[in-house]
């Protein structure tokens, strides 16, 4: 029998410390910070004009106690300025967390800060099971969304803000000079659809979605006086073909569902579209080498703990996928952030 022998552990080299780490495993502090912030409409409040801290601790109702703390840590954050005892926002703070301009993007962080900051606390759970955490289950967010109009205003709006940069280069980057027509796949607002004719005249489109979509479409589009040139179609992408065009768009679509799924997702949009006409998936799409794309990979845990069976996917995983439902061609460009798209050519 061999003897035991002790392994010295391993030499730590002297520049090495604990920061990273640390700042990773507490890095919920900063994300609860801002999540707070927004719900107390603290950026709204100061879209209207710098405040002191004892302003805003009458305003929005909050204890002496820790209002200099709360507000100097979001200073430290660079999400608010301080200049002689004022609070502002900063540029970004002011284009997307203030809730009257439409690129507000604080309805993402408010369904963050009320289901999913709960929910990702059952992650180890779901890491070990593959299922939906208890806190998750018989809950769909889009069911109670779908229900309260006014919420799925708000939502949809801050989907907008959220894929706004994200549409204006799909817009510039894919050959639009070549199609006539497109549709965009769950359309949301109408955020993608808008960017696209805005930027190509001779473009028709339409946005398919739920019916209770429609009219929010629609007030969107004609808001940039794009009615006559984009519709609004109803459907579910479930249980309907997909309508027909030169071009179909799936924005952060398949990222919801499982393999079988999005194989007969693609299946459906290579079916409706005409020879030589064009399938555009966009997601947070996680690199190949599964490496870098730190938010991709995190976006696909929370479909962990989010859905019953969607997962994030790399671009070779996608165009695999639509070779395999009968696309010829397919490439990935990138556009911005995180994001990427998939083109697959019929």
């Amino acid at each position: 029998m061999a003897a035991n022998v002790e392994v010295a552990p391993a030499p730590i080299a002297q520049t090495a410390t604990p920061d990273r780490i640390m700042q990773l495993g507490l890095g919920f502090w900063g994300s609860k910070t801002l999540l707070s912030a927004v719900e107390l409409g603290l950026f709204t409040e100061l879209a209207c004009g710098p405040l002191n801290a004892d302003e805003i601790a009458v305003r929005l109702q909050l204890h002496p106690r820790s209002v200099r703390d709360f507000l100097d840590a979001l200073v430290a954050l660079g999400i608010l300025e301080r200049e002689h005892g004022q609070y502002r926002n900063t540029p970004e703070a002011d284009v997307f967390l203030d809730r009257r301009k439409p690129s507000y993007v604080g309805g993402m962080l408010e369904m963050a800060n009320a289901r999913l900051y709960a929910n990702w606390g059952s992650l180890t759970q779901a890491l070990r099971s593959g299922q939906l955490p208890d806190t998750a289950k018989g809950s769909n967010p889009f069911d109670a969304l779908y229900a309260d109009p006014q919420g799925l205003c708000e939502f949809l709006s801050a989907m907008t803000g959220i894929s706004l940069g994200i549409a204006r280069e799909i817009a510039a980057k894919f050959p639009w000079r070549n199609y006539q027509t497109f549709v965009d796949i769950g359309c949301a607002q109408g955020g993608a659809p808008v960017q696209m004719a805005l930027a190509h005249t001779h473009l028709h489109g339409a946005g398919f979605d739920l019916p209770q979509v429609g009219p929010i479409f629609e007030d969107y589009a004609a808001s940039f006086g794009l009615s006559q040139r984009l519709r609004f179609q109803a459907g579910s992408f479930m249980s309907d073909p997909l309508p027909s065009a030169d071009v179909l768009v799936m924005g952060h679509i398949l990222h919801d569902w499982d393999l079988e799924t999005k194989r007969m997702l693609l299946a459906k949009a290579y079916e409706a579209l005409p020879s030589g006409g064009s399938l555009i998936v966009y997601e947070a799409l996680i690199d190949d080498d599964r490496r870098q794309n730190a938010f991709g990979l995190l976006m696909s845990l929370n479909m962990l703990i989010e859905t019953p069976g969607g997962f994030d996917f790399t671009g070779a995983d996608c165009s695999a996928w639509m070779r395999d439902a009968g696309f010829r061609q397919t490439r990935v460009e990138h556009l911005a952030g995180a994001h990427s798209m998939v083109i697959g050519i019929k």
